[in-house]
């Protein structure tokens, strides 16, 4: 008998039906396997050439980077240190929505980490104290002022000096 459509089979056929341990392998489906799906590695935009590994994280909605009377403030920081954007990794937080903290130590392997400014923050950063020097696994960081609470703060200026020079 030559049955088209296989659904009219359970009519036809309402026994159940049990295959032997050793038929079971002759009548599996070899089902391709679902892909995994694999997400790719995150890619950053950012300023500088990151050659010691100092990251800085920072939020500018309506810049590529950083505001230019800021990036001309960090650079004098910067040589205060030895330093320069060779030296470091600029990265706007708010050109990299889907970043998380991970994503960014297996991107940038950073020794040093300056978050600047609250909405400078990653994603699943574990709590830090502000403006204070804190090590996890190997790894400085140190949430602080943004450049606008301090370019006519000397206060605050002063706290972030006071922390960096310490790095």
């Amino acid at each position: 008998m030559k049955v088209e459509d296989t659904n009219a089979l359970r009519f036809i056929l309402q026994d159940e039906i049990y295959l032997l341990d050793e038929d079971k392998a002759r009548y599996t489906l070899s089902a391709n396997p679902t892909p995994e799906i694999e997400t790719p590695p995150a890619s950053f935009n950012y300023l500088g050439s990151n050659k010691k590994n100092f990251v800085l994280m920072v939020n500018y909605p309506l810049q590529e980077f950083i505001q230019e009377d800021h990036l001309k403030a960090l650079e004098s920081i910067l040589s205060a240190k030895r330093l320069n954007l060779d030296d470091v990794a600029i990265v706007n937080i708010a050109a990299q929505k889907s970043a998380g903290y991970a994503d960014i130590l297996n991107f940038f392997h950073p020794e040093t980490l300056i978050l600047l400014g609250k909405g400078a923050t990653p994603d699943a950063l574990p709590p830090l104290k502000f403006n204070v020097i804190e090590e996890i696994n190997g790894l400085k960081l140190l949430h602080t002022y943004a450049f606008d609470e301090m370019m006519d703060n000397n206060l605050n200026k002063k706290a972030f000096w006071e922390q960096v020079k310490s790095l």
